[in-house]
């Protein structure tokens, strides 16, 4: 499984949205969690985005997938970046062999 960071900003429909049903965030979550990506943690923000989701996912093509599905109700705009652990990157750096 691969972490995943997941920055959204909401659309004017997706104010609205919250505004009228602040539990339709919790709801989000019911299904991203079905969709097999799995949610560690969130915050809201202040600044140019609303939220920050740190998410575990089996694969690039499930975030993407979800991501899609989520931007497609046109409440949300999103930028999902890929995490690499520390450890991960440092022992990636040690290895021998070709430097790309």
């Amino acid at each position: 499984m691969s972490i995943y960071l997941m920055l959204t900003t909401l659309t004017d429909a997706g104010r609205k949205s919250l505004q009228e049903d602040p539990e339709v965030l919790k709801e989000l979550n019911k299904e991203t969690e079905y969709q097999g990506v799995k949610v560690i943690c969130q915050y809201a923000l202040l600044g140019q985005y609303d939220f920050v989701s740190i998410l575990e996912a089996p694969s690039n093509e499930a975030i993407a997938k979800l991501a899609i599905r989520l931007s497609a109700r046109g409440t949300t705009q999103t930028l999902t970046m890929a995490a690499i652990t520390l450890d991960n990157l440092i022992a990636a750096l040690k290895e021998k062999g070709t430097p790309w």
